[in-house]
């Protein structure tokens, strides 16, 4: 056996290959072996958008993967189903991420099994439509730790091993939304403006090592989250409304590779947001009067 001497660059580490004598293996070589101990970290990945960062991240990029979600069943079932049909290795983590000491717990797995994560997508979210007081207290408080808590320490703690290592990419979904104040969806759309604007400032303190934290602010996506009946969803994506999810995956994985700070997928939507900004109050309370929610 002969011991190959790799040093990585940032990290001013050591890092020792043990190979057969025979072998021949390069630097460079042996520095591609390295890369395929790192990780990508998919969060809400067993459906929809987080299902298609897993899926690209797996076809185009070869990322060994860590794929959490809430659903038991089908993030196994995704699991091996990418690990079978594109080569990589695969973690399924069955978690709840809004739960208090979610991040912390999935760290710590990530840090017991040796998992290094080069990529991290924070993609997990919920979705409801209703008058804050009329919504309970469980529900505001499950989007609230999933979209803010959660987000905020997985940043925290994975951002800084990141930083460490002189490499990595954050890639925090936010939304359109995150520049309107609508009613029905006070929660959500509070949350995604925090996503966007804590993304946007820890872009600025890891620029500098190395680390790219994008924020990725997508208008409609043609999933289940809208609970918009199937004939609806043809016609919204017919009308460029809406966005096939392994489109925006797509344009989102590229700039977060290229480290942007933030970017918003679909031309209509770069038009719709001044719009809806500078909607007159007048035009929401006519709207408000035909959603049931709001009715007295």
């Amino acid at each position: 056996m002969r011991k190959l001497k790799v040093a990585i660059k940032r990290e001013q580490k050591q890092v020792y290959l043990i190979m057969p004598s025979e072998s021949n293996f390069t630097k460079s070589e042996a520095l591609s072996k390295i890369r395929l101990i790192m990780y990508a970290l998919v969060t809400g990945a067993s459906q929809g958008i987080g299902l298609q960062y897993a899926t690209q991240l797996a076809a185009k990029y070869k990322y060994d993967l860590v794929l959490v979600s809430n659903q038991e069943k089908e993030i196994h079932q995704v699991a091996e189903q990418i690990k079978d049909q594109y080569g990589v290795k695969t973690v399924a983590v069955y978690q709840d991420l809004s739960t208090e000491n979610a991040a912390n717990e999935l760290y710590q797995f990530c840090k017991d099994g040796g998992y290094e994560i080069e990529v991290l997508i924070n993609n997990a979210g919920v979705f409801y439509f209703n008058d804050l007081v009329k919504t309970s207290e469980a529900r505001v408080n499950l989007m609230l730790h999933l979209h803010i808590r959660t987000v905020t320490q997985l940043c925290r703690l994975f951002g800084g091993d990141m930083r460490e290592r002189g490499k990595g990419y954050i890639l925090n979904m936010s939304s359109m939304s995150a520049w309107m104040a609508m009613p029905g969806i006070q929660c959500y759309n509070a949350s995604k403006a925090y996503i966007l604007n804590f993304s946007r400032s820890m872009w600025y303190e890891m620029k500098k090592y190395g680390v790219g934290v994008t924020a990725i602010c997508p208008g409609a996506i043609d999933t289940g989250l809208y609970g918009l009946a199937p004939n609806l969803r043809k016609l919204a994506v017919a009308l460029s409304v809406s966005m096939p999810p392994e489109k925006l995956v797509k344009k989102a994985l590229k700039k977060m590779f290229k480290k942007k700070k933030q970017a918003m997928p679909g031309f209509l939507n770069h038009l719709f947001v001044p719009l809806i900004k500078h909607l007159p109050d007048w035009v929401v309370f006519t709207v408000m009067k035909r959603i049931d929610c709001f009715k007295k």
